[in-house]
């Protein structure tokens, strides 16, 4: 059991003295074959309104997706839980939310505003950007409101699959990253983090600020702490934009989106990778919401493309869930 608060510099230092390169992958110390490309594609959002859970029972009941994870602050989670509860094999995670980046819609803490009154606007609302969050926020509120997610989480009947970053705001501050490491291991759920060869992420212009080595130090410390680690994480697809002229054209948006997917696929390394996508069943209300609902329609229709589909199997790409990488990690001595 590691302490209570964790220091990022001093886990990095003194792994990275033990960390000895070894080129075998996180995939391969899981028992997948070795030069496998194994995969996670994963929904992000569920929760957040009535189309990103359809979009996201869509393209895990009827296409290729198979995790997601839950906007606990947000309204349409009821919804989301009774569709879990009925399915509860489902590979589903929290999406610990700290941002509320949408102008006529938006969420605030689970825990109340009164107890992280740092992680709030003057509206009682969820800073809207990432930039908000690292200069307003204290850490310890912070994991008081991470925490309270995966608690309510938990409460409404169904057990984790593992833990992501909405927006990617725990990895933006040495802080906040300790306290998201702190409570996967607290709680013992997987956490989604890089830690192997990292070769994707660190290409992508939005990629963690860690270098590869910080990046395997951590990852041997997740290992070791009984928690399975990915080799790469892609986190890219959200700015594969649609062209205006293929607007409203749902067969030429999957066939560009599918496209993307499948040369995306076709570079990546061997190891365990997430691929994130944003699949939403969107309508005219979405967009009322967001302006990104094509972009979202895309990833569910090429989800379920059967082109795509076959596509993996061609390619002999294997797909995971974040359970079955904890059942493997529990099986390695």
């Amino acid at each position: 059991m590691i302490k209570q608060t964790l220091c990022l510099n001093l886990i990095v230092a003194s792994f990275f003295l033990s960390y000895t390169g070894n080129a075998q992958t996180y995939a391969e110390k899981m028992g997948f074959p070795a030069g496998a490309k194994v995969l996670i594609l994963h929904v992000d959002d569920a929760g957040m309104s009535y189309e990103a859970n359809e979009g996201t029972i869509l393209s895990m009941e009827k296409g290729a997706a198979n995790s997601c994870s839950v906007m606990m602050p947000c309204s349409w989670v009821p919804d989301y839980f009774s569709h879990l509860k009925d399915h509860p094999d489902t590979d589903a995670g929290v999406h610990l939310t700290l941002t509320s980046e949408w102008k006529g819609y938006r969420w605030g803490p689970v825990s109340g505003r009164t107890v992280t009154p740092t992680l709030v606007d003057a509206g009682g609302y969820f800073w809207p950007a990432v930039r908000d969050v690292v200069m307003h926020g204290d850490s310890e509120e912070l994991y008081l409101e991470i925490k309270a997610q995966v608690d309510k989480f938990i409460a409404m009947g169904v057990q984790p699959a593992h833990l992501d970053s909405h927006m990617g705001t725990l990895f933006a501050s040495e802080l906040f990253l300790e306290k998201y490491l702190q409570l996967g291991i607290a709680y013992q759920i997987p956490v989604m983090f890089p830690g192997g060869h990292a070769t994707w992420i660190q290409q992508e212009s939005n990629a963690s600020t860690l270098d590869v080595d910080q990046l395997q130090a951590i990852g041997k410390m997740l290992w070791d702490a009984g928690l399975p680690v990915l080799d790469d994480l892609h986190t890219d697809s959200y700015s594969w934009k649609i062209d205006p002229s293929i607007e409203g054209n749902d067969a030429a948006i999957q066939s560009f989106k599918t496209q993307k997917f499948i040369e995306t696929i076709q570079l990546l390394e061997p190891g365990v990778t997430q691929i994130i996508l944003h699949a939403t069943n969107s309508t005219p209300h979405f967009e009322r919401i967001s302006p990104s609902g094509s972009l979202r329609k895309g990833d569910m229709l090429a989800m379920m493309d059967p082109k795509f589909q076959q596509f993996l199997v061609d390619e002999g790409v294997i797909l995971t869930t974040w359970r079955e990488l904890m059942e493997r990690r529990k099986q390695v001595k």
